[in-house]
């Protein structure tokens, strides 16, 4: 006598299910991290069948593409939402700059590492004060610095609050399946070679082969390619 089949989960019907149990979980106001990358958008999208009054704030860090704030945009009009920008702090960067140029974080990981502080985590931790979980659009493909994260886990960065990860195990074509299926706003640099897009100056396009976020920080090895924002 044959087995029944056993129904195997979409990627979407994971990702609204990962965004439900979280959003529960939480028990509390959450909010979506957003960068205006395509994963980002995917999840509005999706937020639309779970939770549609979920707050969206962005951090503009001074030296953001004119693309991203395009699609800042687009996502307004489509969605009806609005978005929740954060700044850096005024006198932190003005401090950096007189002191140390405009391009400090190419000549060291430090200096790197300083820049990204002022002009992100700074800007992150006043985002995410009151909430009890945040979403992001982080994939485990994306990064060797993201191989062991979990969809759902308590971010112990920031005060143990949930860090919600519904695209987590996502290939980047089954993003962009998604994407074009539903005909989503997407930053045009994307279809330039830009698959990972982060501040104007950090980011480049990639050539073939290239691993999706070499052109991020592309002076850096791997292993230190992150901002901060996902520090564990």
């Amino acid at each position: 006598m044959s087995q029944p089949a056993i129904a195997i989960p979409s990627p979407t019907q994971d990702a609204l299910g990962i965004l439900h149990r979280g959003i529960s979980g939480a028990a509390g106001p959450v909010a979506l991290a957003c960068s205006f990358s395509v994963e980002d958008v995917v999840i509005i999208d999706l937020l639309q069948n779970v939770a549609p009054a979920t707050r969206i704030f962005a951090i503009d860090t001074g030296r953001l593409n004119e693309e991203t704030y395009e699609v800042a945009e687009s996502i307004g009009v489509r969605y009806g939402v609005t978005i929740d920008w954060h700044f850096p702090e005024r006198t932190a960067v003005e401090k950096l700059e007189r002191e140390k140029g405009l391009f400090s974080f190419r000549e060291s990981l430090e200096n790197r590492q300083e820049c990204c502080r002022i002009r992100k985590v700074e800007p992150l931790k006043r985002a995410l004060r009151g909430l009890s979980g945040w979403i992001t659009g982080l994939r485990r493909e994306q990064s060797v610095t993201r191989d062991d994260l979990k969809s759902i886990a308590s971010d112990a960065t920031n005060g143990g609050i949930l860090k919600i990860n519904p695209l987590l195990d996502w290939s980047e074509a089954q993003v962009w399946d998604y994407a074009n299926s539903k005909r989503l706003p997407v930053n045009r640099l994307h279809r330039q070679g830009y698959p990972s897009i982060g501040c104007a100056p950090c980011t480049r396009a990639v050539q073939p082969g290239e691993h999706s976020r070499a052109g991020r920080w592309w002076w850096e090895n791997p292993e230190h390619k992150e901002c901060g924002l996902h520090r564990r």
